[in-house]
């Protein structure tokens, strides 16, 4: 039975990363043929970085995460606190609605954001740009700091506040000193899965970007629609590449608060 589980988990494991590797390894072929495998060349990676418009795009979208993820942090890690301060009833409520963003589909998200955008640029007169896609992003990673937080508030022990103010701590350095150091595994879990999904959103992006603020994902699909070009094998191996080593990163965080707990 256990050899039937591991065959049936190499082959899931191959459906899905077999695709990744050929187009991870066409990225070095020197000709773009997607058939056969002519030779090896970094050509195109050197034409990826000559390519402004995909230069720019990935600059865009460098800054969208990074300040999406960094404001989501703050927000979602202050809602984090707030929600655990409250009772049982609000709390759980609470969460439900912080689930609902992640279990609604994409589509749905980005649809009514860009009608909320529309409502208020006929208003206020502003365009779609980097404020629209910024607050759009914002908007789906909060939840995901929320849940990254809120585990590290259960298994840390709630009287270690309040022995803090007992000890000669106000209440901001007793946070600071105390708190802040017991959930900062959750706090950098969430940081580096909101700069992950922020990284490579594309529905959401799509409806609530301008034409000065395109990121990478929504310029990849408009050059997919004309034709298929080895620049995109490379960078999608980039990408691919950039997520695995920041999800190698979140496990290391994890790990270690796992053997600090455990000491």
């Amino acid at each position: 039975m256990k050899k039937v589980s591991k065959i049936y988990m190499a082959l899931v494991l191959m459906f899905l990363y077999v695709p990744i590797f050929v187009l991870i390894v066409y990225s070095f072929n020197t000709t773009k043929s997607r058939t056969v495998f002519s030779g090896f060349t970094f050509d195109w990676y050197v034409r990826l970085f000559q390519n402004e418009l995909i230069l720019t795009s990935l600059r865009n979208t460098l800054i969208i995460s990074v300040c999406a993820a960094v404001i989501s942090t703050i927000l979602g890690t202050a809602a984090a606190i707030g929600i655990n301060n409250m009772k049982k009833i609000p709390k759980m409520i609470v969460m439900n609605i912080n689930n609902i963003p992640i279990i609604n589909p994409e589509i749905v998200t980005g649809v009514s954001l860009m009608l909320l955008f529309v409502f208020f640029s006929a208003r206020m007169k502003f365009s779609f740009g980097f404020a629209t896609l910024l607050i759009a992003h914002i908007t789906f990673d909060v939840p995901y700091v929320v849940l990254n937080v809120m585990p590290k508030f259960r298994q840390m022990n709630p009287n270690l506040y309040e022995a803090a103010q007992d000890l000669g701590c106000n209440s901001v350095q007793a946070f600071f000193k105390v708190v802040l150091p017991e959930i900062m595994p959750g706090i950098v879990s969430g940081f580096l899965m909101s700069f992950t999904f922020s990284l490579d959103d594309f529905i959401i992006s799509y409806f609530t970007s301008g034409p000065t603020s395109q990121t990478l994902p929504i310029t990849i699909y408009s050059m997919t629609r004309r034709k298929v070009s080895p620049e995109i094998n490379a960078l999608s191996t980039i990408i691919f590449v950039v997520v695995v080593a920041v999800l190698i990163v979140k496990n290391i965080v994890e790990n270690r608060s796992i053997k600090e707990e455990a000491k």
